[in-house]
């Protein structure tokens, strides 16, 4: 007998004929955090051809995941081409609208998975209170081959991201109960830790029971909303109190409720909802290719970040004297190359891969950055910095440290410098003072991008952003242009002086200032402001708020450090 050909792995445990094309593959997307996503969840979803979703955010999930326009997006304003990506499939509605049963859900998957690379994307753990077991069942039947990702339930991961361990060293027992349908709670008298799901429409029925079971009325009790996400929430509260406690708070499923004295320890291991930027709303203005970098270490932070791209980097109009100077590189001419950022390295080197050149053609010749990124975009090419400023990481920080010319010591006394077509003339203007010739050469041009959308201008001018991080002049004063300024409730950060001065002639109050001029401290020094503004709170009996949420009679200028 012959083995049909197959392009998915082997399954073992399955007997039956193999698929020839399809596989699905059962991922568990975890609770909420699309950090806990596994590495193989990662895999699957970059080599799938269709995602069968389960929750409404799934798609977005994939989609940032994977670097993909956003459903609501479109790419017509760039040429670049993006990959289509695989087919998304509500696995959560039909067509009418209406939630699918286990068993439509079911033939919707096997549809896809007897043609396609399925991933079947699952709220938690596919095989924890979830319908992956039927799933699977009828891909089994249909013949189709598949596997389970794990991921992480929301039965441990949200108590932890609340701070609420589910064992200690002297409770070691956990019961999950599933509420809503008729359950013994005499058998739950003792003092091991619940979690119980589905339970805040139920709530009082369950607390009542279980003091009636012979639990005491003071038993700790917390109920955490929408765990896992910068819009979980906490109530911690007792048997006795929770019912009132959880109407008066207007809580909503989804939330996992914790019973037992474990719940005492959130006072001291509570972890994420104090983040010192939690669920904080941060605008980021930058161009597209570098917000990222921004927008993830602001994340560490607890915050939201919201990319709405200001500048477009673009190639010079006259691309002849870019040419020219990079043949007089070729040929020796220089005796010095200074790159005043990082899309200035990239405008050379994608300069260099257009004429077949490579780093070889720098030999000889000495190379200044203004600041560190700017040196590890060079490092990344394979070149090392000559000249970084140790202190100042500016363009008057690097003419500061840079030598005069010496007709003895310098063999060519030109520089090629390589910049935007808006830089200020401080750097050329140094450079000759100190015998230097420069070729002042425009890399790259800056354009103003289009605006955001109305809801995001909106959200701006009425202060429901909690921050705005500028990372430079340009940034400031196109961010103004396109979407006007921001809401005085705002916190203003600025990356450096000359943009703390720029922020402050478009009518805006600095109130964070990083200590030097890098995207990393300006967010920790963002971080720092809200770690002390909340202490301060938290010290005058205040309860926690972001800025939007209230509107400061004064703000001051700080600089972190």
């Amino acid at each position: 007998m012959t083995r049909a050909k197959t392009t998915a792995p082997a399954q073992a445990g399955r007997a039956g004929p193999v698929a020839t094309r399809g596989w699905v593959s059962f991922v568990g997307s975890g609770p909420g955090d699309p950090g806990l996503l596994t590495v193989r969840a990662v895999e699957l979803l970059r080599e799938a051809e269709v995602v069968v979703t389960e929750a409404p955010e799934h798609e977005q999930l994939v989609r940032t995941l994977l670097g993909l326009p956003l459903a609501a997006e479109s790419d017509g304003e760039t040429d670049v081409v993006t990959p289509a990506g695989p087919e998304f499939v509500d696995g959560g509605f039909g067509d009418d609208g209406q939630p699918l049963t286990h068993a439509n859900r079911s033939k919707v998957v096997v549809k896809h998975g007897k043609r396609s690379r399925v991933v079947r994307l699952m709220t938690g753990d596919p095989f924890l209170y979830a319908s992956g077991p039927e799933e699977a069942q009828a891909c089994v039947k249909a013949g189709i081959g598949f596997e389970i990702v794990p991921g992480v339930s929301s039965v441990g991961a949200v108590p932890a991201y609340a701070g609420i361990p589910l064992t200690t060293k002297t409770n070691r027992e956990v019961a999950v109960v599933t509420c809503g349908g008729p359950v013994d709670w005499s058998q739950y008298a003792d003092d091991r830790t619940l979690v119980l799901l589905s339970g805040v429409g139920c709530v009082g029925e369950t607390a009542s029971a279980l003091v009636q079971a012979g639990r005491s009325p003071q038993t700790p009790v917390a109920v955490t909303r929408v765990g896992t996400t910068t819009e979980q929430h906490t109530l911690v509260s007792t048997l006795e109190n929770v019912a009132a406690d959880v109407r008066a708070a207007r809580i909503a499923p989804p939330a996992i409720i914790v019973v037992g004295d474990v719940v005492d320890l959130r006072s001291t291991l509570s972890w994420f909802e104090t983040k010192p930027l939690f669920g904080w709303r941060v605008l980021v203005p930058r161009t597209k290719e570098q917000a990222g970098t921004v927008s993830s270490r602001l994340r560490g932070y607890g915050a939201v970040p919201e990319e709405v791209p200001t500048i477009s980097v673009e190639p010079p109009r006259n691309p002849l004297q870019m040419d020219k100077a990079v043949r007089g590189l070729v040929e020796g001419r220089y005796e010095w190359i200074a790159f005043t950022s990082v899309n200035a390295v990239r405008a050379v080197r994608e300069k260099f891969e257009e004429y077949g050149l490579d780093a070889r053609a720098f030999s000889g010749l000495k190379i200044a950055a203004v600041g560190d990124k700017t040196a590890e975009a060079i490092a990344a090419w394979g070149l090392r910095a000559d000249l970084v400023p140790a202190g100042e990481q500016s363009a008057a920080g690097l003419l500061a440290e840079w030598p005069e010319y010496d007709d003895l010591l310098d063999p060519i006394n030109r520089v090629f410098l390589p910049r935007a077509d808006i830089a200020t003339e401080t750097l050329v203007a140094g450079l000759v003072d100190l015998g230097w010739e420069c070729d002042d050469v425009t890399a790259y041009r800056t354009v103003r991008a289009t605006p955001p959308p109305a809801p995001t201008r909106d959200a701006i001018k009425t202060g429901r952003f909690d921050a705005v991080v500028f990372t430079s002049s340009s940034t400031v004063r196109n961010l103004v242009g396109i979407a006007g300024k921001p809401h005085p409730s705002t916190i203003i950060a600025v990356i450096g002086p000359a943009t703390a001065k720029t922020a402050e002639e478009h009518g805006l109050r600095v109130d964070v200032l990083a200590p030097r001029p890098d995207v990393h401290e300006l967010v920790d020094a963002l971080a720092d402001f809200g770690a002390a503004r909340r202490l301060s709170m938290l010290d005058a009996g205040q309860p926690v708020t972001k800025p939007s949420e209230r509107k400061p009679s004064g703000r001051r200028k700080v600089s972190s450090k």
